[in-house]
């Protein structure tokens, strides 16, 4: 049987760019093939002890809540890897994200702290599924509130922390199924690359529902 994991991660907030952002929270939601689709089994999620910056900034517990108390007291990033590939378990599965920036985050703090990656296979990313089939071209991708609008869904929790969004993705997941074809892949065999803004909203401008947006207003208008 197939097991399919969909996952969101939170990082750090920084307002200079030359820093790389921690990875300081990973939610997912397990399903496996059921009779009518996949079906949910079981969820999880972990704050992550940022170890390039361990103060986190008010920015980054204004954008996500997280506060310092709780990645304080979080597992280090790699004991965190090993408590979500324990909790992922065997056989062929299939790593499902909202947009790419999840997997180049996974794979560059891997590589920075030497851990092996070949856990990170057939990776998928949904938001782009989910563009294409609105007919839209893969530049201008769709934000996940504006898809949950589009399928006829709320957005269920709070915005920006990793478990919730992990779980209105899998809903979104589980409605376009039978319209994906999942790709097999392993990220241990691409090559070096850099996070990039990869898409632009096709929201109006008084949508909500692109990340990038509210993470630009913490910081006001550049000079």
């Amino acid at each position: 049987m197939r097991t399919y994991i969909v996952f969101d991660l939170e990082f750090t907030v920084l307002r200079k760019q030359q820093y790389s952002a921690d990875i300081i929270e990973i939610g997912a939601v397990k399903l496996t093939d059921g009779e009518q689709g996949p079906v949910e089994v079981d969820r999880f999620q972990t704050y992550v002890k940022p170890e390039r910056n361990k103060v986190i900034t008010q920015h980054t517990t204004d954008f996500t809540g997280i506060t310092q108390e709780q990645v304080d007291a979080a597992p280090t990033f790699r004991d965190a890897i090993d408590l979500f590939q324990q909790w992922i378990g065997e056989g062929t599965y299939y790593l499902c994200s909202w947009g790419p920036d999840d997997k180049q985050h996974f794979v560059r703090q891997c590589r920075d702290m030497k851990l092996d990656l070949i856990w990170l296979r057939n990776m998928n990313d949904l938001q782009l599924f989910y563009t294409k089939l609105q007919g839209n071209d893969a530049s201008r991708r769709i934000g996940l509130s504006k898809a949950l609008e589009l399928a006829g869904f709320t957005f269920d929790g709070a915005q920006h922390r990793a478990l919730d969004d992990a779980v209105n993705t899998a809903r979104l997941f589980v409605k376009m199924f039978d319209q994906i074809t999942l790709e097999h892949n392993n990220a241990s065999e691409d090559p070096l690359y850099e996070t990039k803004l990869v898409y632009s909203s096709v929201e109006e401008d008084d949508d909500d529902s692109n990340p990038f947006r509210h993470l630009a207003s913490l910081f006001g208008n550049p000079k």
